[in-house]
Formats: C-alpha cells, structure tokens, sequence
C-alpha cells in the first residue's frame, strides 16, 4: 500500500477541480523520498518538492495551503490510521485508542525517518502547531468525549478533572513511546493501562444493606 493510500486526507477547503490521487500520491511520495535522501525539513521548499514530484508549484498549492499543511498530511499518511471505535463500551473505546498509540510508537521506533521526523516537526513551531491542531487535538478531543459521555452515564465519579483523567490514560503509553525508547511496547499494554486507571476512577459502591 502506497503512502498516500494508507491514510486518507480530511476534507479540505473546496477546490476549483477536482484532485487526483496520482498527483496527491506523487506529491506526498516526493516529500518522503527527500526525507529519505536526508533533506532537512527547513530546506524543504515547495519549489523543491514539486521538483521531485514532477508537477508544478501551482499543483500544490490547489491541494495545500503552504508547507506546514503539506507535511502534516505526509507525517499523518505514514503513521497507522486512526481507529474505528467500537462504541460497547467505556473500556473499549479506552483500549482500542491507547492501542493504536501504542502501535504508532512501535512504528515511529522501527522507523528512522519517522524518528527523525518528529524530531524537526518540534523544532519547527508553525509545523509542530500545524500538527498538534490537525492530527494531536482531534485525537484528544474523542478521548475527551467518550470520558465525558461516561462521567455522565455515572461509569466514572463526578469529581473527577477530565482532562487529569484523560493524560491518567495515555501518559503511561506516552512515556513507554516517546521518553523510555528502551521500553517495552508489549501486546496487552493498553488493557493493563485502561483497566488499572479505570480502577481508580469509577464510583464507589456502597456495601451497605
């Protein structure tokens, strides 16, 4: 499966006509094949990329806006795509997002080029935003939802911060991935994650007769 094909673009502004997925495939592949050839990000002109593509500048900007929008669609396209969650429950809906977290830090692991990646996207503040605002926020804001949905269904207490409990699920799966590189990422880390968090969280019932 190409890069582009393993991860579709969100719906964008309106265009004049309507887009090709060869050129998108072209551009995105472009993009990739500098990184690859150790282009450092700053020097990744669009004027360069539309080179290496083989289309014209004009080709891309009826596509992207600029580069930062450009490279977020490159980094999203070459990470595992975002998950269909199966609504059964509290717990798996938990699962299956802390799953796919774990499963991005085994790729950005077993990945040089994604490692380097992530590393000049912090570096680049307008990029670094473009990305926390278009892949990072939204991430969070489903997780967001699911806990407030089950704060109100009363399957957690009402006292607790959600957004407290949210970084409670995904900071353990964070810190294995990204701090302790040397860390295990086993299959069964989510469960044991959602299940010892949700411990914690969910009301106390009363024993009383």
């Amino acid at each position: 499966m190409s890069l582009a094909e393993s991860r579709p673009r969100p719906d964008g502004p309106a265009r004049g006509r309507p887009r090709s997925e060869a050129v998108e495939r072209a551009i995105l592949e472009g993009v990739m094949k500098l990184l690859e050839e150790g282009v450092p990000l700053a020097e990744l002109s669009i004027e360069r990329v539309a080179r290496t593509a083989g289309v014209g500048k004009a080709t891309i900007y009826r596509r992207w806006s600029g580069k930062e929008e450009l490279f977020v669609d490159v980094v999203r396209a070459a990470e595992p795509p975002d998950p269909e969650l199966p609504g059964t429950s509290l717990r798996d809906d938990l699962v299956v997002l802390l799953e796919s977290l774990r499963r991005r830090g085994l790729v950005s692991r077993s990945s040089a080029i994604l490692h380097n990646v992530y590393a000049q996207m912090k570096s680049s503040p307008r990029i670094w935003a473009a990305y926390h605002a278009g892949v990072i926020a939204p991430r969070r804001d489903l997780a967001l939802d699911l806990l407030r949905r089950a704060q109100e269904n009363g399957e957690i207490r009402a006292d607790i911060d959600l957004d407290l409990a949210n970084d409670m699920f995904v900071g353990p799966m964070l810190v294995r991935s990204v701090m302790r590189p040397d860390a295990e990422l086993p299959e069964g880390l989510a469960e044991q994650i959602v299940d010892a968090v949700l411990d914690g969280l969910r009301p106390v019932r009363s024993t009383a007769p």
